[in-house]
């Protein structure tokens, strides 16, 4: 039987990308998926691409309403919601110095309440399916300091947080929390032209010396996605080829 057989799951960010990746993996998988992203094309395109299993649902995750509003159309399209990944998210990359405080505060919002929001108006409908797994993305960044990304950086150890306070709070309700801990990978982000020097400096001082392909961080989200990992919850699993001992 498929590790997701039965289950729904909606992922944040997962328009492209690294959510991309979640998305058809976790409908190979058997789950029925909604698609939540601010790129209306990009998301419908991805949903018609997996096929009946999968919808694209618009959602700023930084809007309490678009949340309330997605809760309810997910249940009246595919039932209540057994998993939830936390993975939209942004970076900006710039000294404390030059980061404003309008940067600071938008990665925050993003980063850190989409999660929080996430997790606040998930939990009554994994009540109802009486059981749950929430996967946050957070980041290496979430566990140790570097320069220039300060606001990521606050916001990781943020959702580092967030995960573990949750875990607690949730598990008599049989829902388990973890956050994931990716290095670098090859993603959209991580090819911007603002990073893209940073991303090829920390490429050389990954002990496995290469950045991971997203299908190795979606396997570790199915894992914890699934069954599998029924005794895991307020826990960081990093998935970084080792650089985190580099730092």
């Amino acid at each position: 039987m498929a590790r997701l057989e039965g289950k729904v799951a909606v992922i944040t960010g997962g328009a492209g990308g690294m959510g991309k990746v979640h998305a058809k993996l976790f409908v190979d998988e058997g789950a029925k998926v909604v698609i939540a992203d601010l790129g209306a094309s990009d998301g419908k395109k991805t949903a018609d691409e997996l096929g009946d299993q999968a919808v694209f649902i618009e959602l700023d995750v930084t809007d309490e309403s678009n949340w309330t509003k997605l809760i309810e159309e997910t249940e009246n399209k595919f039932g209540p919601i057994n998993i939830l990944v936390n993975n939209a998210g942004i970076v900006v990359s710039k000294s404390i110095e030059d980061t404003s405080l309008e940067d600071f505060r938008k990665t925050s919002m993003i980063n850190q309440d989409g999660v929080f929001l996430g997790m606040k108006h998930v939990l009554s409908s994994m009540k109802k399916a009486d059981n749950g797994s929430i996967v946050n993305i957070s980041s290496i960044s979430g566990m140790v300091g570097s320069a220039n990304t300060s606001a990521y950086i606050a916001s990781k150890f943020a959702v580092r947080g967030l995960t573990k306070a949750a875990a607690v709070e949730f598990a008599p309700h049989g829902i388990r929390v973890n956050s994931v801990h990716p290095g670098t990978i090859r993603t959209p982000m991580t090819e911007q032209e603002d990073v893209r020097e940073m991303v090829k400096e920390l490429e050389q001082k990954i002990p496995l010396k290469r950045m991971a392909e997203p299908q190795e961080i979606s396997n570790l989200v199915l894992y914890l996605a699934s069954d599998e990992s029924s005794y895991s919850t307020g826990t960081e699993f990093v998935a970084d080829g080792g650089l985190i001992q580099q730092m």
